[in-house]
């Protein structure tokens, strides 16, 4: 199958390893991956923070950089979520009921990674050997909005050597939420005090996540209280075959 990658601003900028590794994982299984060079932000930060109006460009770039591609994976469930649910409202706020049209048909070929690994190709068992213990953090989009359920876990449950142990109470909030965390850091604070204290609890090594964003936020906790728990996204764990026991938070 020809998959197009949508890799998404915090990955293309912060974290391209996580892109890199969505490459190895679909490469792997025998796809072949594009990437659409004309794609830029999706506009959720616009459209969250109320800007919809301004978001508008960004969906009309979106929908004409993957408008051609017969299937988008991109790995958050927080940008996936937006092309999903957030695109063709934005266009037919500002009355352009073509563009809603074409929003709706790109949306509808795009999938977050673990709706396309296991939904659409059919695959739990990448061939990934990560022998370490993991714990999962649910992102809020991708648990709440994509409703990707236990997708992630079984993807995660299939790889060689890694022992995966139950986050409690997982499906909290970090209290990351984008710009949530600059208006309301105290909250923000407060929330990701919780989730660390819970991700310590569970003695792992590696906490996951399919949103790089929720995974900076708790890795920049972990790191200044100096809990020695690492962060890393469900991509890289999928396209780990077992030397890359050094892999940086």
């Amino acid at each position: 199958m020809r998959i197009a990658l949508f890799v998404t601003c915090l990955a293309d900028t912060l974290f391209p390893d996580v892109g890199r590794a969505v490459v190895t994982v679909l490469e792997r299984l025998g796809h072949e991956v594009v990437f659409p060079a004309s794609q830029t932000c999706c506009g959720q930060a616009h459209t969250n923070t109320g800007y919809g109006p301004m978001a508008l460009p960004l969906v009309r770039n979106h929908v004409e950089a993957f408008e051609d591609c017969d299937v988008v994976v991109g790995p958050s469930g927080s940008c996936v979520g937006s092309v999903r649910h957030q695109h063709a409202g934005i266009a037919r706020a500002a009355g352009d009921e073509a563009l809603a049209r074409r929003a709706d048909a790109v949306a509808s070929r795009t999938f977050e990674l673990s709706e396309l690994l296991v939904d659409q190709l059919g695959v739990t068992d990448v061939g990934a050997v990560f022998p370490h213990r993991v714990t999962y953090h649910p992102t809020c989009h991708s648990l709440r909005l994509l409703r990707v359920d236990d997708k992630p876990l079984q993807l995660l449950r299939a790889v060689e050597g890694i022992d995966l142990v139950e986050l409690p109470r997982a499906d909290e909030c970090c209290g990351f939420g984008g710009t949530f965390a600059v208006k309301n850091a105290d909250t923000s604070s407060a929330m990701l005090a919780d989730k660390m204290r819970h991700v310590r609890a569970t003695g792992a090594e590696y906490v996951t996540a399919g949103d790089a964003s929720c995974l900076m936020h708790i890795g920049g906790g972990l790191s200044r209280s100096r809990a020695g728990v690492r962060t890393l996204h469900l991509a890289e764990i999928l396209a780990s075959t077992g030397d890359r026991a050094g892999v940086a938070p």
